[in-house]
């Protein structure tokens, strides 16, 4: 390894420990001529399958890609960095451990609901509405009951009802 201020090509490691979340290795190295004390990561080189996209083209799994739908669904969403992180990883270690070469995209859209679903109801229902390309007011109000039905019970005191319970028991 060289080193990032003087360029010199000979480093040691000083010392190395697991990263907080376990998926990566942190190596504190000195410089041997500078004696300039620096980080490094170290990560698992994981494949991901390729994706197949509904109109059949193929391209390589992007992380990037992922992050952003989940961040952009959970915007202005009362929940915490923590608990985002925790479902990115969850989904990479799901797509990452697929065992065929090229995996829908459909079938990543469902895993990334499962794990908004778990986060907050409303960051669920923005990301189906985009996935499932909901036609109109319908659409929201089945896919809010359906989600309802499969949670009973799991509000978030942060959250409030998606859908209001009328005095008629509707």
């Amino acid at each position: 390894m060289w080193c990032p201020f003087c360029n010199h090509d000979e480093t040691r490691v000083v010392d190395s420990r697991v990263t907080g979340d376990g998926m990566q290795i942190r190596r504190r190295r000195e410089c041997a001529k500078c004696a300039t004390r620096f980080n490094t990561y170290e990560t698992p080189e994981l494949k991901a399958p390729r994706i197949i996209k509904e109109n059949g083209e193929r391209e390589e799994f992007s992380e990037d890609k992922l992050r952003n739908g989940m961040l952009r669904a959970l915007e202005k969403r009362p929940v915490e960095t923590r608990e985002i992180e925790r479902a990115i990883r969850t989904l990479l270690r799901d797509i990452r451990s697929a065992e065929e070469a090229e995996i829908p995209s459909s079938l990543i859209g469902e895993w990334v609901m499962r794990e908004l679903s778990r986060l907050d109801q409303v960051a669920y229902v923005r990301f189906a509405s985009v996935y499932r390309r909901f036609e109109d007011i319908q659409a929201f109000r089945d896919e809010i009951e359906k989600l309802e039905n499969e949670h009973p019970g799991s509000l978030d005191e942060r959250q409030i009802s998606l859908l209001k319970k009328h005095s008629s028991g509707k």
